[in-house]
């Protein structure tokens, strides 16, 4: 089983990320895509969050296909870092091959991720290009260092078959939408949302 792993805040989950979730399923010839709504981003501030039943009750609203599956599990996990999180999913599901994928924009920080090296010798790292963010993309400060390991899209299909570390960075049309711009027209929008998970 293949399963790529979204992970994100979802301060509200919005129809990017579930684009993003069908563009990694179809390039990268995935099962599913999990979508990892953190209790808390570690590099993200509290304030302006909302609950995390709210968060994910958006999730689940917006994903709405069968190969997309909204999660908490970090909780169940007791986890706070990616790379702690994807240690977890190994060590529970060893038979499932994982892919770590990211917004363009996350790869601009991912420098500041905690052991994000160490991250990229555990999962391949698929990057989908967001608008704004493609063109900084190679430029990333971490890219000084995954550089020598990035892959072409054109045989992105091969991933598993990859040495790690391995970075691939995918350009694909995407929608301009995103959390920060929600919640500025709908400050509210988290409402009733905790009732529903």
């Amino acid at each position: 089983m293949k399963v790529g792993l979204l992970g994100g805040s979802f301060n509200p989950a919005h129809e990017g990320h579930r684009h993003i979730s069908l563009e990694a399923i179809r390039r990268l010839g995935l099962d599913e895509v999990w979508w990892l709504v953190s209790p808390q981003n570690p590099l993200k501030s509290a304030e302006g969050m909302a609950p995390l039943a709210a968060r994910l009750g958006s999730a689940r609203r917006v994903a709405r296909h069968p190969r997309i599956k909204p999660t908490a599990i970090e909780t169940e996990l007791g986890t706070r870092f990616a790379i702690d999180t994807v240690a977890a999913l190994q060590r529970r599901w060893p038979h499932v091959r994982f892919v770590w994928v990211m917004g363009a924009d996350n790869l601009l920080q991912f420098h500041r991720w905690k052991r994000w090296r160490a991250l990229a010798r555990r999962v391949p790292i698929a990057v989908v290009a967001r608008p704004h963010y493609i063109g900084d993309s190679p430029f990333a400060p971490a890219m000084a260092w995954l550089r020598r390991f990035r892959h072409g899209p054109a045989r992105v299909k091969q991933w598993t078959t990859w040495r790690l570390p391995a970075i691939v960075i995918l350009p694909i049309r995407l929608s301009p939408l995103s959390a920060t711009a929600i919640r500025a027209r709908t400050p509210d929008w988290a409402k009733g949302l905790t009732q529903r998970t």
